[in-house]
């Protein structure tokens, strides 16, 4: 083969392959696309740079469109392009240089005279050849642009030295690009520092969703944007992916859903990547690969300890360098490209049957020694190794997450195929766990306690015995105390992990903040039960006072409830609807899960609204209480007693006192009764009695209740006393309820309508008057209108005349049976109408809060202040009643 030198520098020369076989012209054409090719500007663009710097570096995994993005790009410019493609065959630097020069010779680029022979060896390609070549290049007004394909099969390193030679020395005279599944062994570092390198690396390369929509378009698919970003997610826009999906798809009746469910594992994908990649990989590089393939990330030391081999490091830094579809994400932390991972995992079932487990099994223990908890769950359930699994949980301090934050789902889900053949103490304590989340108390407690016997520093296997252990065993034993409504179970619960808190790490506890909240809302709750408020309070409080964290989110609404119970029972109406609303705000938030406490706070807001005779509202707070309920099971006392009191209430304003009676009593099963729980079924069966007229029974019903637990409920039974005649009773509980600290409105209401009751009774008007002016200035901040409508008809008669009439217009007068839509208390700011108006438009908070350029925080305040001033509890009513009122 010859050319001519239009040059001066000599007459023309033949090449030749050293070893006297013909050269392939396809080794030296530049591929053509197909058809299906999509030309990427963006890539083209950046390869468009090539041209001003001596170096571009096109750098990708197999298959990752390299050849043909450089390809397209020399077609369209216009000139000569020297392209040489690599072959693993080729040996040698004398090899590779005598196809560099007919690469060059072909594409037209005059070369001196006595360079062309064939240098038959290494020896033969000396420094004087590379620098008359280099001179050569050097000379030429225009550079010769060299494209060297598939790089990485050059593996010699003089081979790297000399070419890195003729481009220092080529001087502006050549343009060499290198396309390569791995960084050559150039210097690579003083071209970056120089400036005087295009690289294109396997990120850039990938698929964008467009460009997949555009491939697989030419497929003849037509995909939904979404559906296109999914299998790009999945492929990580890897083009022969992409290409071999699309043609797979084309033979499917359904292309969409293939794409969408294909079996990487059995598909045309696996036969390329374990050709291209796998089968390129020595021996113990592919045993890595397979063994690694069931994590999903991993370092060399979980590496080393599934393979047992010490050079794990080493070869995963160089698959990495290969772009062998292992990313590294640094701080030496590996991951598999995901499809690469599913294939793997295919290959590893089919050739080594049965491995996969005990991979999982080695990585479960590994991790959890090396305290990466999540993942030990993942491979120890993979494995079925629950004493693995179950113990990364317990000695993590994590036992809590079973029953509160946002993995409670995940995790009993994980633990769902713990069968019953799994043993120890930690397996024990998760069942526990699980079945007492669930209500589940028998089967519960019969865990709880192996668990606890098990841990016992007395027991056989003292080095089972672990300060995670036993203070997981208390967090259970205050959740088994509140549902069995044993107080002191719960303060001896409580006060025992206290002393077991100093024995484990405070790391341990910084991060699990939720064990400190679990306890206390536990002990809050079961205090509230017994009727121990101000202590239920002072616990409640601090896990209500927390900063809003997704571990600690429900247990702030399940103190929030409670305290919105206990200010309804000490006769804070206002109080209650605020923290009531404060604790639904946060059910909506964390989607309704259920939990012990779980609406608890519709249920308070259901008592307020029969106190503000707002009845429908109450059965539909009633209504959606039940929703949030935690299904079967034994149910939670202080919820039950609470949905007890609301319902019996209800009843009562509906003027039906034997369905009342037949709603006041809580079925739950409770080791201690509740004083004020009790006291609300004992008025309940009075009000029927005196109903049918047997105030004596009544009478007798009343004496039983020595303690009635809450101010509420003793203002209650005063009026309960009045109304079956013991007048004198009566008026001193009620002269004592005015006259205590600390109690509100709904109380005092009540006890000055008993007072102004029996002064009417006894004739003296005057008093009456003036009891009842007191009582109706007292209610009209908090619409208090029920106590009013069952003070009988003198009463009401006497709120007819003036100027009791004035005070109680505008509020208290309505039909008695439903929403009066009564009137604001207080009128609403500029900024409260302005988020109204967004409500009426079904704007959602974070909406709302975007478009006032506002935080969603000062959005949930002013809606709560909405709420208030409207009277109702939720956004639908806010905006009926807002439209009642004119306002929107």
């Amino acid at each position: 083969m010859t050319a001519r030198d239009d040059s001066t520098r000599g007459p023309a020369v033949g090449y030749a392959d050293p070893l006297g076989e013909p050269f392939l012209r396809t080794r030296f054409a530049v591929p053509a696309r197909p058809a299906t090719f999509v030309r990427r500007p963006r890539l083209t663009a950046h390869l468009g740079q090539a041209l001003d710097t001596p170096l571009t570096m096109v750098n990708g995994a197999a298959g990752a469109g390299k050849t043909l993005l450089v390809a397209d790009w020399a077609a369209g410019l216009g000139r000569p392009v020297a392209w040489l493609t690599n072959e693993a065959g080729d040996q040698g630097s004398g090899m590779f240089w005598a196809h560099v020069l007919h690469a060059l010779h072909t594409a037209g680029t005059p070369l001196p005279a006595g360079i062309g022979g064939s240098p038959g060896g290494v020896r033969m390609v000396d420094h004087r050849l590379l620098g008359r070549l280099a001179d050569e290049l050097n000379g030429r007004d225009r550079p010769a642009i060299l494209v060297l394909d598939e790089f990485d099969r050059q593996t010699a390193p003089e081979t790297a030295e000399q070419l890195e030679f003729v481009l220092h020395h080529a001087g502006r005279g050549l343009r060499l690009i290198l396309v390569t599944r791995t960084e050559p062994l150039l210097p690579l570092h003083r071209y970056r520092a120089a400036a005087a390198i295009t690289e294109i690396r396997n990120d850039e390369l990938a698929f964008t969703p467009e460009e997949a929509a555009d491939l697989l378009a030419r497929h003849g698919l037509r995909l939904p944007a979404d559906a296109a970003r999914a299998l790009v997610e999945r492929t990580r826009g890897w083009a022969a992916g992409l290409r071999l999906s699309a043609l797979a798809a084309q033979q499917s009746t359904d292309p969409e859903t293939y794409l969408k469910e294909f079996e990487a594992g059995h598909s045309t994908i696996a036969d390329f990547l374990l050709a291209e990649v796998v089968g390129r990989q020595p021996s113990r590089t592919r045993d890595l690969l397979l063994r690694v393939s069931v994590l999903d990330r991993f370092g060399p030391e979980l590496a080393e300890a599934l393979t047992g081999r010490p050079d794990a490091g080493p070869l995963l830094a160089g698959l990495c360098r290969q772009n062998a579809f292992v990313e590294d994400l640094g701080h030496s932390c590996y991951r598999l490209h995901p499809l690469f991972g599913e294939i793997l995992r295919v290959h590893l079932r089919a050739r080594t049957p049965g491995l996969e487990p005990e991979l999982h099994r080695r990585a479960a223990w590994w991790l959890r020694a090396h305290g990466a908890v999540p993942e030990a769950l993942a491979h120890g359930a993979a494995a079925a190794d629950w004493e693995c699994a179950a113990g990364a949980l317990v000695d993590d301090l994590a036992i809590g997450r079973l029953l509160t934050g946002p993995r409670a789902d995940d995790l009993t889900e994980l633990f769902s195929g713990m069968g019953p053949e799994a043993g120890g103490a930690d397996v024990d304590l998760v069942r526990a766990a699980r079945e007492l989340s669930e209500h589940d108390l028998d089967h519960g407690l019969a865990h709880l306690g192996r668990a606890e016997e098990s841990l016992n520093p007395g027991a056989l296997n003292p080095g089972a015995t672990t300060a995670a252990g036993r203070l997981s065993c208390e967090l259970l034993e205050s959740l088994a105390a509140r549902l069995t409504g044993s107080p002191d179970r719960a303060e001896q619960a409580t006060a025992a992990a206290a002393r077991l808190r100093r024995e484990v790490p405070a790391h341990l506890l910084d991060r699990h903040p939720e064990l400190t909240a679990l306890l206390l809302t536990q002990l809050g709750s079961a205090r509230v039960w017994a009727g121990h408020f101000e202590a239920a309070r002072a616990a409640l409080t601090e896990v209500a006072d927390l900063p809003g964290a997704a571990l600690t989110e429900l247990r702030r609404e399940d103190c929030l409830g409670h305290l919105a119970l206990l200010d309804y029972l000490d006769g804070w109406p206002d109080r209650a609807e605020s923290r009531a609303l404060a604790a639904t705000d946060v059910t909506r938030h964390c989607g309704g899960r259920p939990f012990p406490g779980a609406g608890l706070g519709q249920l308070v807001l259901a008592a307020v609204a029969v106190d503000r005779d707002e009845l429908e509202r109450a059965r539909a707070l009633l209504a959606e209480a039940a929703e949030y309920g935690p299904g079967p099971g034994v149910p939670d006392p202080v919820t039950e007693a609470c949905r007890a009191l609301a319902t019996s209430r209800l009843h009562l304003a509906l003027g039906d006192p034997d369905a009342a009676a037949h709603a006041a009593d809580p079925v739950v099963r409770t080791q201690v009764t509740s004083p004020w729980a009790r006291a609300n079924a004992a008025l309940a069966g009075a009000a029927a009695l005196l109903a049918e007229g047997r105030a004596g029974p009544a009478a007798e019903v009343l004496d039983g209740i020595d303690h009635p637990g809450a101010p509420l409920c003793a203002a209650d039974v005063a009026w309960a006393r009045l109304a079956a005649g013991r007048c004198e009773e009566a008026v001193e509980t009620a002269d004592r309820l005015c006259a205590e600290d600390g109690t509100g409105p709904g109380v005092t209401v009540r006890a000055t309508l008993v007072r102004a009751r029996a002064a009417a009774d006894a004739g003296d008007t005057g008093t009456a008057r003036k009891l009842l002016a007191r009582a109706l200035l007292e209610a009209r901040r908090d619409r208090l209108r029920r106590p009013f409508l069952d003070a009988g008809p003198g009463i009401r008669r006497l709120l007819d005349t003036p100027p009791l009439h004035g005070l109680a217009a505008g509020w208290l007068h309505g039909d008695g049976r439903g929403d009066s839509a009564p009137l604001l208390v207080e009128e609403l700011s500029g900024r409260e109408r302005e988020v109204l108006g967004r409500l009426a438009q079904m704007m959602s908070t974070q909406e709302i809060a975007a478009d006032l350029y506002v935080s969603v925080n000062t959005v949930k305040t002013h809606l709560k202040s909405i709420y208030r001033k409207l009277g109702v509890g939720r956004r639908g009513d806010a905006v009926r009643r807002a439209r009642e009122r004119g306002l929107l």
